[in-house]
């Protein structure tokens, strides 16, 4: 695969004036097989940022859903607004409830949307939980197995069932992965997973080690310090030319990546731009 990815969702606007920042995350796929959205953010950004950055939505031929939390999913009715009927690929528990208690307040954090009412503006799902290509070059990894002993999720991600609250391990998270001549191209969601569980398994299902860029969210903002520690520990161990956080990264975490990784690493803003 070829072409280019455009980052039209994120916490943070440097130098694009006239876009907008949002907690959320989104990027325009454009290749030689057709342009694709991996994610929509929270809704609040991704029409103004796709006009001023040049990025026609009606064009997609698919939209990729990382998980059902809401800074990735808040975004999918305007969007179908401009595509119509088009095929939008997630995992099958997309339209689960999930929340956050914070000082015993309860917060849903899942998607804002009835799947009836998505359906209606012209989303037609396409649920998997394993490895899938979706275009030549272009794949959505599937359900990420748990083999670290260090990545454990978020005990605040929370599902609620008829005796209490439980962690949300998120088996929905998933990662988009574009083959290319010169290596993998990856763009994370938020790494529920983990984000060594994520390359060993794409690394796995392709028989690619070589990895060109990783972009997206690490989630190692809210992370433990060993958690931090023993993942870029791990990460120095792969073969990684450029390595561009976002999201749920967190400053903190983006500056220890920065000195161990030097000019491999790059702060994916909205705006930035990654050759595929």
């Amino acid at each position: 695969m070829k072409g280019k990815a455009t980052v039209l969702c994120e916490n943070c606007v440097f130098s694009n004036a006239g876009a907008i920042a949002e907690h959320g995350w989104a990027v325009y796929i454009e290749s030689d097989q057709g342009n694709f959205l991996f994610d929509t953010g929270q809704g609040l950004g991704i029409i103004n940022n796709a006009r001023y950055l040049n990025k026609d939505l009606s064009t997609i031929q698919g939209i990729i859903i990382s998980h059902h939390h809401y800074d990735h999913t808040g975004g999918l009715f305007t969007v179908l607004e401009q595509t119509g009927k088009v095929n939008v690929y997630s995992h099958p528990d997309l339209f689960k409830n999930s929340y956050v208690v914070d000082e015993g307040k309860e917060r849903n954090i899942g998607i804002p949307f009835r799947r009836e009412i998505l359906e209606s503006r012209g989303a037609q799902f396409k649920f998997n939980t394993s490895f899938r290509e979706i275009a030549p070059g272009l794949m959505l990894s599937g359900e990420i197995p748990r083999l670290t002993e260090y990545e454990k999720g978020s005990k605040k991600l929370l599902l609620k069932t008829s005796e209490g609250y439980t962690q949300d391990l998120i088996f929905d998270d998933q990662t988009l992965v574009a083959t290319t001549e010169k290596g993998l191209v990856i763009i994370l969601g938020c790494s529920h997973s983990g984000m060594i569980n994520i390359i060993n398994h794409i690394i796995d299902k392709t028989g690619q080690s070589h990895i060109r860029a990783i972009i997206g969210g690490t989630h190692l903002g809210p992370a433990s310090k060993e958690t931090i520690e023993k993942t870029i520990q791990a990460l120095k161990q792969f073969d990684i030319e450029k390595i561009g956080v976002s999201h749920c990264t967190g400053l903190e975490t983006s500056m220890r990546l920065f000195q161990e990784f030097g000019n491999r690493f790059f702060f994916c803003n909205v705006g930035t731009e990654i050759k595929i």
